[in-house]
């Protein structure tokens, strides 16, 4: 077994320089005469230990306790009412804490990029080699190493606007940031794992919402990607018959439904369905209903709004497939179905030893995409029923709410930023661990090149 190198750890061979630079960065650079580069290095090491003297530190302490001082009134003599005093923002508490946290593992890898840039400039100066001037580097990351330059700037927006914002929501699932808790009125602390048990095992209510919201995010994401995707594949099998005219014109009517808003399809659909809808009226002139008393219940009932959800999906997703699938089917040489009508097998037995397997050994990845789209499909499920009917047994959630549609409530409604975030990280456990096992087991992954 090979051992990794550690650049961390100070060595007997290290020259005084390369061992002064573990104590002040850019000394073996300046020592070589790579002023630039060495300087650089000294200026963001001081520029570090003055952050970290201004409010590094109070940060990180910050970071312990998310604040002790509550806001409150206080008599002031000479003063009738009390002058309310602000005390700490946990919340802010927490932000540069976190921030804090970012800048110190980034400074850690500029120090180690320092210690590796020491010992290069120890290789060439032992084996007699020209030091590299400040030219040579711009040179080299202008060229080699380009790719470093160019993904710079987006890795910094990432860290910035993606990992930073992640982080912190991560943390927030370890507090007590919920509606008795609000800032800057109030603190809030840290629970450890107390919100996954009570999400989990603790609260009964709070146990009873999730399992049976997951179960129904399950059979959703289940439902609503295969009925998607085997109809979509009939559909294409249709379209691509031999006999079928105007295959392109088909095709165009269906993608219409792509064409076209996501949005302004669901909520056309949903006054399509709404009891006084399209839907209801067109039977009660028909005589099928009485009159909007005895209207079909689309969204009122919990099982049929979770089966006209379903269906709706179907009207939105199945295009999709269906192209995908016309494009695999152009694709499959035809000698293999000549071969098969040759050895005597019918449509049928062609459909399940030929197009199927190729159908599905190219689209498992997407496949695997999808049901997990599916899992946080927002939009459909917040624009057609808004997660209605909503149950009593549910804490602030309805029988069509997703994992995805809860947290949204139980943030934008209710203030539980702790208990949305935790099941933020729930969501995404599964999510993840669901689309790796998966992934890795299909033979899209094991025999990439099996099918050519």
């Amino acid at each position: 077994m090979f051992q990794k190198k550690d650049e961390s750890e100070i060595k007997i061979e290290d020259s005084f320089a390369t061992k002064l630079s573990f104590v002040i960065m850019g000394f073996a650079n300046l020592a070589h005469k790579q002023f630039a580069k060495g300087v650089g290095f000294l200026a963001i090491e001081v520029g570090f230990i003055i952050f970290m003297i201004m409010g590094g530190f109070q940060n990180l302490i910050n970071l312990i306790t998310l604040g002790t001082v509550e806001t409150h009134d206080e008599v002031v003599p000479g003063k009738i009412l009390p002058v309310r005093v602000f005390g700490d923002n946990s919340m802010l508490f927490l932000l540069f804490g976190v921030l804090t946290c970012l800048i110190i593992a980034a400074f850690v890898m500029v120090w180690r990029a320092n210690i590796k840039s020491a010992r290069q400039l120890q290789v060439l100066d032992k084996q007699g080699k020209p030091i590299p001037s400040f030219l040579d580097d711009v040179k080299l990351y202008l060229d080699e190493k380009f790719h470093i330059t160019l993904l710079a700037l987006p890795i910094f927006g990432i860290l910035a606007f993606t990992v930073l914002p992640l982080i912190y929501m991560i943390c927030i699932a370890f507090t007590n940031y919920d509606r008795d808790h609000q800032v800057p009125g109030n603190l809030f602390h840290w629970v450890g794992f107390a919100n996954f048990g009570n999400m989990l095992i603790g609260d009964e209510r709070m146990s009873r919402s999730f399992f049976g919201i997951l179960l129904w995010t399950i059979i959703w994401a289940f439902f609503a990607t295969f009925t998607n995707y085997f109809a979509g594949i009939i559909v294409a099998l249709i379209i691509n018959q031999k006999d079928v005219k105007f295959k392109k014109l088909w095709r165009g009517i269906l993608v219409l439904t792509i064409a076209m808003p996501q949005f302004i399809s669901l909520l056309v659909m949903r006054c399509f369905f709404s009891d006084y809808g399209v839907v209801n009226r067109t039977l009660i002139n028909m005589g099928v209903l009485e009159n909007v008393d005895h209207a079909i219940k689309f969204f009122s009932d919990p099982t049929l709004a979770k089966i006209t959800v379903i269906c709706v999906n179907m009207w939105i997703g199945i295009p999709h497939t269906m192209l995908m699938s016309s494009g695999i089917l152009m694709n499959i040489p035809q000698d293999l179905y000549e071969a098969a009508t040759v050895d005597g097998a019918n449509k049928v037995q062609m459909f399940f030893k030929i197009t199927l397997p190729q159908i599905i050994f190219t689209t498992t990845p997407y496949l695997i995409q999808t049901l997990i789209g599916n899992i946080n499909n927002f939009n459909l499920i917040y624009l057609l029923t808004g997660g209605g009917p909503t149950n009593a047994n549910y804490y602030s959630a309805g029988d069509t709410d997703l994992l995805v549609t809860w947290l949204y409530k139980l943030t934008s409604g209710n203030r539980d930023y702790s208990l949305a975030s935790t099941i933020g990280i729930l969501i995404f456990i599964i999510s993840a661990t669901f689309s790796l096992i998966t992934y890795r087991n299909t033979k899209s992954y094991k025999e990439e090149d099996a099918f050519q």
